[in-house]
């Protein structure tokens, strides 16, 4: 054995847990320990030597004072300080998570709308055996049909015999016949795993996506074959979840000839998903939740409702999560698979542009604002949003403000007319033939009631704008910069304050399954930190760094754990 020289000094009241021997050198210099420390697939151990701390690698360990009072385990030993065993990556989080979704990392990519959440973006993730969601919320039905024929051709079909990936089902409260009709197209191309999001109550169609071709196998336990990961901030909204599906919607269901019988009768004995993800503070539809309180309360309530679902539903994190650190901590406090956006969005291969990407790049974390969300601005929901560089948030607040205080356009202020208008750099009257000529398409029912409530007509006008704002955003249109809507948390703040002097600050070299790969990576070796220092070991500073690596040094080392 061979050693250098002396490391970190030690406490005096911490006394050796054990002894170690073996062939490894023992690291002393900062460099050295955090080279040691990154190989996860092995375990280490910090040793004394010269009354200093140094780190050591494998060899034999034995722990305890049995093992320190014989004397007998190893000639010329080692007093062992802190020991941490193995701790790869791919453990972190839940096993069957991984198993069920054929993945190798509890990590998901979630559904960004728009697209954002891109058909590259999928591909890559699935690439690299990691679940993502494709972005269809926002969008028409022959554009996700697009979607799945994309990702069918390239990945393979959408039924979780090969690779992971899904898609998203928002809840449209506004567009009920949309979501109606996504569903079927799900069912009938074979989407086996979706990401239902935004949901304030449940709907017939989530239900009867869920519910249809349920059956017993030969061992006569139910098979749900169709997967649901719901993301939810509310309590009364996750106990729906948790729960099995509301009888009195099978029932209107199997009336209207939507489900069988037999699914009818098998409903009661499933609960409505198989992942469920606490979605905190996060960029688009939020409730700005705390994850320190919002996760463990879930996961709670999960424990106590365990009798409603024969299979134990797991509790995911969300909103964020945009860091090592971050992520290990939702991992600490009990989530079983993490799920990212933001960071995600402003990746190469997401559906946005590279105006957005070097905006998001630049973004600190108090840039955010919130502002109303055009699936539900009747309703008053809003969605978070990048505010640096943008007018989007307080214009469309004015909106919000106008269509709360009248009744229709004709009666807003003159003044206030014409503000808004410069938004639109159009009149209400041709914004409402550009919606007229949409909705006849999208949805005529919404046209049959503007023509009965002037209120309505004014809102699907304002609608316009929140809509378009984020397609604006999406294409790079210069000229509309100041309205681009763009979903934000503040994670990207954290993200870009993490990644700064690194490969990973310039917007052009962020890569999906990089920073998937970095964040879980740090995550893993954030836990190994803290292990070591809660026994006590008080290593440098330096080599305690949780630095982004570019692939040719993060992959060997994730290769390097994986069994």
């Amino acid at each position: 054995m061979s050693s250098a020289a002396a490391g970190s000094s030690i406490d005096p009241e911490l006394h050796a847990i054990g002894e170690w021997s073996g062939d490894d050198t023992v690291a002393t210099e900062p460099h050295e320990i955090e080279a040691k420390l990154r190989q996860l697939g092995g375990p280490v151990s910090v040793v004394r030597i010269n009354e200093a701390h140094g780190v050591v690698r494998g060899g034999s360990v034995s722990l305890g004072s049995d093992a320190i009072e014989s004397g007998e385990t190893h000639s010329d030993p080692f007093e062992v300080l802190a020991h941490a065993p193995a701790a790869p990556a791919w453990r972190l989080g839940d096993a069957d998570f991984r198993a069920d979704h054929r993945v190798r990392l509890a990590y998901v990519a979630g559904a960004m709308a728009n697209g954002i959440a891109s058909e590259e973006l999928v591909e890559a993730m699935a690439g690299a055996e990691l679940l993502s969601f494709f972005g269809a919320a926002g969008l028409g039905l022959d554009r996700v049909e697009r979607a799945i024929d994309t990702l069918t051709a390239k990945l393979g079909p959408p039924d979780g015999s090969g690779a992971p990936y899904g898609f998203n089902l928002i809840h449209s409260p506004n567009e009920q016949d949309l979501e109606s009709a996504v569903v079927d197209l799900y069912l009938s191309r074979g989407v086996r795993t979706i990401e239902a999001s935004a949901y304030l109550a449940l709907t017939p169609h989530v239900v009867r996506y869920r519910v249809t071709g349920i059956h017993r196998d030969s061992a006569g336990d139910v098979v749900v074959p169709n997967r649901v990961m719901a993301k939810v901030s509310r309590v009364e909204v996750a106990e729906r979840f948790l729960s099995p599906p509301p009888t009195r919607m099978i029932q209107a269901l199997l009336a209207a000839g939507s489900i069988t019988r037999d699914e009818a009768e098998l409903a009661p004995h499933i609960a409505m998903c198989d992942d469920l993800t606490a979605e905190a503070d996060s960029g688009g539809h939020t409730d700005n939740r705390p994850a320190l309180a919002l996760l463990p309360t879930l996961i709670a309530l999960r424990d106590r409702l365990a009798d409603r679902s024969p299979r134990r539903i797991r509790i995911g994190a969300a909103g964020g999560i945009s860091t090592p650190l971050s992520a290990a901590a939702a991992f600490a406090m009990g989530a079983d698979y993490l799920v990212t956006g933001t960071v995600n969005q402003a990746c190469v291969e997401s559906g946005s542009s590279d105006l957005v990407r070097s905006m998001l790049a630049d973004a600190q974390q108090a840039d955010v604002a919130m502002a109303p969300a055009a699936d539900m601005f009747e309703m008053g929901v809003k969605v978070q949003v990048l505010k640096r560089g943008t007018l989007f948030a307080m214009r469309a607040g004015k909106l919000y403000e106008t269509y709360k205080n009248y009744d229709r356009f004709d009666a807003v202020p003159a003044a206030d007319q014409a503000k808004i208008e410069d938004y639109f750099q159009a009149s209400f009257d041709d914004v409402w033939v550009r919606c007229v000529d949409f909705f006849n398409i999208r949805d005529p029912k919404q046209l049959e009631r503007a023509a009965r409530d002037p209120k309505h007509q004014m809102s699907l006008v304002f609608r316009w704008y929140l809509g378009l704002s984020s397609n604006w955003a999406n294409r790079g249109e210069p000229d509309r910069k100041v309205d681009y809507q763009i979903w934000c948390g503040p994670a990207m703040g954290a993200f870009n304050e993490w990644a700064q002097g690194s490969f990973l600050q310039p917007a052009a070299a962020r890569q999906v399954v990089s920073v998937a790969h970095n964040i879980m990576f740090g995550a893993a070796l954030a836990e190994r930190h803290r292990l070591l220092r809660s026994q006590g070991a008080a290593l440098p500073r330096d080599a305690m760094q949780l630095r982004p690596l570019p692939n040719e040094e993060l992959l060997p080392l994730l290769e390097g754990t994986r069994v």
